[in-house]
């Protein structure tokens, strides 16, 4: 993530360097697994939602060092959605972030176990015994249990799955927001939620942050949406374009580029009024609220 402060970039170094060693290294004889996971996992990226959960943990006076592991857990599963996102019985998609997918690369075989690899080591991280040095026993299963709901059948997975049947039907902006709060939303929320409870906040707090997050997600999947349409290439390190020529539902394809542009900001105004609720310091969070607004890439 660029354009921010010194403070962020210290965080976001001190997570990537984290991010580096999260992965374990494995045997000789699977080593094309783990260059094929470290290939998408350390290619760059915003960091998004890692930089989420610590801003929150941060915001709510927890401790850096001890949220380091969920962070690249949250991490370790956008990954892997990108990696399957890619593949041809999916978007069918050759670049991302600027090089060849994982899949043109290691092959779909590979590609599709790097991403099984990265959705299992992310709970096999966060659940290890030693996390119960940092947090209690209940508020470690709650951060969990919130990261593999909004994950899966109640979140991205289920949002996946709604998104490939709208393409084989006229949609509807029901539909739309389904796909939209459940396969990028959710994760969004999960960093938020999972930080709120790391951080120890009260319920009050924790509800204003899941709202905060799901405004959030809306805004940038909206923008997100425009940007295939508008977007720099070069910028984005893929192709325009590839919504349309998968026949995706998106907010430009049944509102328009104007009106899109409009509910993003709406949005954007609905989550600084849910982030006024937490009672947390507004700066940080807005700062992101503001990246994801107005970002180019």
């Amino acid at each position: 993530m660029t354009n921010f402060s010194p403070h962020y970039q210290s965080l976001l170094t001190r997570f990537e360097t984290y991010l580096e060693r999260a992965f374990p290294h494995l045997a000789p004889e699977v080593a094309i697994l783990e260059e094929s996971v470290r290939y998408s996992l350390l290619a760059g990226g915003k960091r998004l939602r890692p930089i989420l959960l610590l801003c929150v943990v941060e915001a709510g006076q927890g401790e850096i060092d001890n949220a380091l592991p969920f962070a690249a857990a949250v991490e370790f599963i956008h990954c892997y959605s990108l990696i399957h996102d890619d593949l041809p019985c999916m978007d069918d998609d050759d670049l991302r972030r600027g090089k060849p997918t994982n899949h043109i690369k290691f092959g779909e075989d590979i590609a599709l176990l790097a991403g099984d690899a990265l959705l299992s080591e992310a709970f096999h991280l966060i659940s290890a015994p030693e996390r119960l040095k940092d947090y209690p026993a209940e508020r470690l299963l709650a951060a969990i249990h919130c990261l593999a709901k909004k994950a899966g059948n109640f979140g991205m997975v289920a949002g996946q799955v709604a998104d490939i049947g709208a393409a084989q039907s006229r949609g509807s902006k029901e539909l739309l927001e389904f796909i939209h709060h459940h396969k990028t939303g959710q994760l969004i929320v999960a960093s938020l939620e999972m930080g709120a409870i790391l951080a120890g906040l009260n319920d009050h707090a924790r509800d204003a942050i899941c709202h905060f997050g799901e405004a959030l997600g809306r805004c940038f999947q909206i923008q997100d949406d425009i940007l295939d349409e508008t977007g720099d290439p070069t910028k984005l390190g893929k192709p325009v374009g590839s919504d349309q020529k998968n026949q995706k539902l998106t907010y430009p394809s049944l509102f328009g580029l104007e009106e899109s542009a409009r509910l993003a900001e709406e949005a954007y105004q609905e989550a600084l009024t849910y982030l006024a609720k937490t009672g947390l310091p507004q700066e940080p969070l807005q700062a992101l609220a503001d990246f994801v607004l107005k970002r180019r890439h």
